[in-house]
């Protein structure tokens, strides 16, 4: 649905820079951009799904990632509120289809910037251009990081950094989730945390693990 004057109002508050907009590209900005309220487990995009332009999470949060040929998902990042989606952008700037899947992962609102929109504020607006390349180097930082882990890493330190990364110490997760955010399977996700587990560094629930030695995490985290 198009942009309310409330919703028009957020989007500045997260997006500063669309405040900072000359008046006339902020009138297209409320006049063409969709909002758009999503349940948790919905699929925003998917792979090979034509791009429909820049999603601006307003709250909640987007789970990015790739499907192999086996069923086996790798997480490349997450979308949190007052982010945009690199993959998005790029599929844009390409004029390509997506080449991952993204899903709610809480229930989402959001604002879409369609690929005129998008195109336009890119080439008028040198505060918009920062933005989007500004976000860019950030996310490609962070997936240089996803490489790294899948390539150097043991599995046991992704799941230790995994755990200490959702920043609580009770956490309600299942194992199956974890496999998918590690690119592993559930089997040998469960055996890792059982382990963890008789080492006294968790503590196993019904789709909750509680840490019980974020030190110990630590250290496995960065061994090696």
């Amino acid at each position: 649905m198009p942009l309310s004057d409330s919703a028009l109002h957020t989007l500045e508050e997260r997006f500063p820079t669309f405040a900072r907009l000359p008046p006339a590209l902020q009138r297209r900005v409320a006049a063409e951009a969709q909002y758009y309220a999503h349940p948790a487990g919905k699929v925003v995009f998917d792979e090979h799904a034509p791009c429909r332009g820049l999603p601006l999470i307003l709250d909640g949060s987007l789970r990015v990632f790739q499907r192999g040929a086996n069923g086996r998902e790798v997480e490349l990042y997450r979308v949190k509120r007052g982010e945009s989606c690199l993959l998005s952008a790029s599929c844009l700037l390409g004029k390509i289809s997506y080449t991952a899947t993204a899903l709610a992962e809480q229930p989402l609102v959001m604002v879409l910037l369609p690929p005129a929109t998008f195109l336009a504020l890119l080439d008028e607006s040198p505060e918009f251009r920062h933005y989007v390349f500004g976000e860019f180097g950030e996310r490609l930082g962070t997936l240089m990081q996803v490489v790294e882990a899948v390539v150097f890493q043991r599995l046991d330190q992704r799941l230790a950094a995994r755990l200490l990364a959702r920043g609580e110490d009770a956490l309600q997760v299942t194992h199956q989730a974890l496999a998918d955010e590690l690119g592993s399977v559930r089997e040998i996700v469960s055996r890792l945390l059982r382990s963890f587990e008789g080492r006294h560094w968790i503590e196993l629930g019904r789709e909750r693990i509680v840490i019980r030695d974020r030190a110990a995490l630590a250290r496995l985290a960065g061994s090696g």
